[in-house]
């Protein structure tokens, strides 16, 4: 189940704005490109699981891996419990993964992968029965793309049954410059596996600072509907070093944004912003800039948020 909240979309901001963040998992070096983050987390009972993206810059593999790991204590401090590879998925790259417990109870991984050569992206599942085993686990590709779009950094929950997925798409037909231009759409689906497109659920806001791209990165549901944090940007230029905004709609696949950008005190980029429940409340995860240029996973807690 989605966590639930009732702030307000400017409060929610703000929240995140004034939390103190704890560093979960360091920039793996110090420089522009050694970025870790794009964290996607799951609460199941007294552990949380994390799943995060492990970057090295431009021509020293960019998207490594995605790293699984555990926390026991509330989840301020994870050990790791399995990795994926960009080489086991025969791509250049791999992004944002999204981790989800099935109702089964087995697990899933969503993998998203860059095709060697193009700009062109794809999803594919991971299940397995536990978490350590997702590595091994039977595999399908879920969103392919084609010539003219490329799928990535999907979001999903399942409510009552139903798969929900917010999934960023990014335009090919304009050629490599213009391939970094971003929407999100909404999706569903009866096994999480075989997914209908219904259509965008959040796009870029002309003349805005995100005019390039709206990418949702977490949902939650409120007791008018449903609030969306996301990454924007205003340029191309921007690229790698999003901001956190806030959408809200009355649907999921209904979204517009309302508020933003997190400031840019809190460093040049604030992206990947997920909030899960906990006994204590809401807390963040996201990932963030540093003042040599790598990128950082860090966690907070939004402090008088009450998880339900």
């Amino acid at each position: 189940m989605p966590p639930t909240t009732d702030l307000t979309p400017k409060e929610l901001l703000r929240r995140l704005a004034a939390a103190t963040p704890e560093v979960v998992v360091p920039a793996p070096a110090p420089g522009p490109g050694n970025w870790v983050g794009g964290p996607s987390v799951v609460v199941d009972g007294p552990d949380v699981w994390l799943a995060y993206r492990l970057r090295a810059p431009e021509g020293a593999g960019r998207g490594l891996a995605n790293v699984l790991a555990q926390s026991t204590d509330g989840g301020l401090t994870f050990a790791k419990v399995a990795r994926v590879s960009s080489a086991e998925f025969g791509a250049a790259s791999l992004e944002r993964p999204a981790l989800v417990k099935r109702p089964d109870g087995g697990w899933r991984l969503y993998v998203s992968c860059s095709t060697v050569g193009s700009k062109h992206w794809w999803v594919e599942a991971l299940d397995a029965d536990t978490v350590a085993d997702l590595p091994q686990g039977t595999r399908t590709v879920v969103l392919p793309g084609d010539d003219e779009e490329g799928w990535k950094d999907v979001v999903v929950q399942v409510i009552d049954g139903r798969w929900l997925m917010w999934a960023c798409r990014h335009p090919l037909d304009g050629g490599d410059d213009e391939a970094d231009r971003m929407s999100t759409w909404f999706a569903t689906s009866d096994d999480g596996l075989a997914w209908t497109l219904a259509g965008p659920a959040l796009e870029a806001t002309a003349g805005a600072w995100d005019q390039r791209g709206a990418r949702v990165t977490e949902v939650l549901r409120t007791p008018d509907g449903w609030l969306a944090l996301y990454d924007g940007r205003a340029s191309a230029a921007e690229n790698f070093f999003e901001r956190a905004g806030v959408a809200a709609g009355a649907g999921p696949g209904e979204l517009r944004a309302v508020a933003g950008p997190v400031p840019a005190a809190y460093g040049v980029a604030l992206r990947y912003a997920c909030v899960v429940s906990t006994p204590d409340g809401l807390r963040a995860y996201y990932e963030t800039g540093t003042p040599d240029g790598s990128h950082q996973l860090v966690t907070a807690l939004l402090s008088g948020v009450t998880g339900r």
